[in-house]
């Protein structure tokens, strides 16, 4: 039995706590009826903590000369990694709970009963300040029930703390239905809550020696699958948008009430160190990536389309054993929800191995195929794949060059190919995409199609400068003219953020009046750099 909470316990504590989630990982997932039935809440625990055990394994022998004692070192690290690897709101709350009692116990010689009662205060005082609009009934009712109930114990005690912490939080669990009537009516608990007692009770045992002992939960009480897939909010928003940001504290401050008016779900925590994870859901996905940008710089951006994830009937826990998905990388916040609205998870352009890997571990998938759309990501892509690979994932790379390619590959998915099938078909639709840019050249240069000067506008076909132009409109149609002089059926146009009022409409017009017989879909794409992207199918 331990006095005192040291490294070694954190490290434990991790350990345990990420297997029990696992364990139950499941159950979690059927407890989502909160406020539609969704089943990702065990998911998006078990990946949140997942990363903050990442983090101990990868950085735990290495102290920072800040002052923080070992086991001070290694509740940060924790709490770090599950800022970075947050998913849902149940993820982003649970990092903020390790951040609570990471910066209560950093400077702490030795960690006791009256230290671990007032961490647990600060932990839950984080938890209700991540959330814009805090619901009782939830995971934030049970960690304030075991703050309370650890500071009533008034003792220097390690278990006895830890002991009545856990205590609380369980019996606070069971009332969860009382203070939500969509617990009550679905006959469960509050899913999240489940999941923090899972985790105070792998506390007890790696301080005790000794498991709890609780009883087994009843089984959830059956309900319907529905359309959506969240952990909270309105159903009247569509998207879940979630990406970290490095931004200043008053960047963000305007941030929160922007993002405020654009839905709900609202979660915006950082680490302390300009690190920020914003979790939104929203029916403008646009307005909610452009309001990151201009906060600071935001990276590893997510989006998922509720109706595009039906909610699994109640079953054996997810394992990276069925189930497909797409990770794109793109950049524009209207590419961004093209892409999401085809049920793939985006990625910002440019990303390391890391962030693909991190992307295509978070699909909880099987097999996932990867469409880098640039090929200098290509390679990225690869190694991530390999990666993968050793994870047990299979990943398969279709070297799109372009967003007009992913797009072309993304529709021809059909589920009910083997999936190697599906990979080739994919890959064949985008070789069959032709596509081109329009841009303005920077500085003097020497091209294929002759030299050019700042601030030509140039069309590059395949990569290649196909025609130097002064005048945008122009230079679109002509690059239209020729591509389409090589046959095609479907002219695919991606305005760039910098594109002038009515550009798309105009090629539009051209391609209506030349070429009567082809379709044209135009999108506002928002890319940066290409005033237009096309493709021609």
């Amino acid at each position: 039995m331990l006095d005192t909470l040291d490294a070694a316990a954190v490290r434990r504590w991790c350990t345990s706590g990420l297997a029990a989630l696992q364990r139950h990982q499941g159950e979690i997932d059927d407890l989502n009826v909160y406020p539609v039935p969704d089943g990702d809440t065990g998911t998006n625990l078990v990946l949140t903590l997942t990363s903050a055990q990442q983090a101990l394994a990868m950085d735990l022998g290495t102290l920072p000369d800040d002052g923080h004692t070992p086991h001070g070192h290694a509740l940060r690290l924790m709490a770090r990694g599950a800022l970075l690897g947050a998913r849902g709101n149940s993820g982003v709350i649970l990092s903020q709970i390790l951040r609570g009692l990471a910066d209560a116990l950093a400077a702490a010689p030795a960690v006791r009963g009256r230290q671990l009662a007032g961490a647990l205060a600060d932990a839950a005082t984080a938890a209700y300040a991540a959330v814009a609009r805090p619901v009782e009934g939830t995971l934030l009712s049970v960690v304030a029930a075991a703050a309370r109930a650890a500071q009533r114990a008034d003792s220097d005690d390690l278990r006895t703390v830890a002991g009545a912490a856990a205590e609380a939080a369980t019996d606070a669990l069971a009332r969860t239905p009382e203070q939500l009537p969509e617990l009550a009516r679905a006959g469960v608990v509050d899913a999240g809550g489940r999941g923090l007692c899972l985790l105070l009770d792998a506390l007890v045992e790696v301080i005790t020696g000794e498991s709890p002992g609780r009883p087994a939960l009843a089984p959830a009480a059956p309900h319907r699958p529905g359309a959506a897939v969240r952990e909270t909010g309105s159903d009247a928003y569509a998207y879940e948008v979630q990406y970290l940001l490095d931004a200043t504290e008053e960047a963000v401050a305007r941030l929160r009430g922007e993002l405020a008016g654009l839905g709900d779900s609202l979660a915006v925590v950082g680490d302390g160190d300009g690190t920020w994870n914003v979790h939104v859901h929203v029916n403008d996905v646009g307005a909610a990536v452009e309001a990151g940008v201009v906060a600071g710089r935001p990276h590893r951006i997510t989006v998922t389309r509720f109706a595009d994830h039906p909610v699994p009937v109640p079953g054996p826990p997810p394992t990276p054993s069925g189930g497909r998905a797409a990770v794109v990388v793109a950049t524009g916040a209207g590419i961004a929800e093209l892409f999401a609205a085809e049920g793939a998870v985006v990625v910002p352009a440019n990303p390391s191995t890391g962030e693909l890997l991190d992307a295509v571990r978070a699909t909880d998938a099987a097999r996932v195929v990867v469409l880098p759309n640039d090929p200098n990501t290509q390679s990225v892509a690869s190694a991530a794949a390999k990666e993968a690979h050793r994870l047990g994932i299979k990943v398969s790379v279709v070297p799109t060059r372009s967003p007009v390619q992913a797009l072309a590959a993304l529709a021809v998915r059909d589920p009910k190919r083997r999936f190697e099938d599906d990979v080739i078909a994919m890959a064949e639709a985008a070789g069959a995409c032709r596509y081109a840019e329009v841009c303005h050249a920077g500085r003097e240069a020497l091209t294929v199609a002759g030299p050019c000067r700042p601030g030509d506008v140039l069309a590059l076909v395949e990569g290649e400068v196909h025609l130097i132009g002064q005048d945008l409109t122009d230079t679109c149609t002509a690059v239209v003219d020729r591509m389409l002089g090589g046959g095609g059926e479907l002219v695919t146009l991606l305005c760039g953020a910098d594109a002038p009022a009515g550009l798309a409409d105009r090629v539009r017009a051209h391609v209506e009046r030349a070429w009567p017989f082809v379709e044209v879909q135009a999108y506002e794409g928002g890319q940066p750099h290409y005033p237009l992207l096309l493709g021609v199918e």
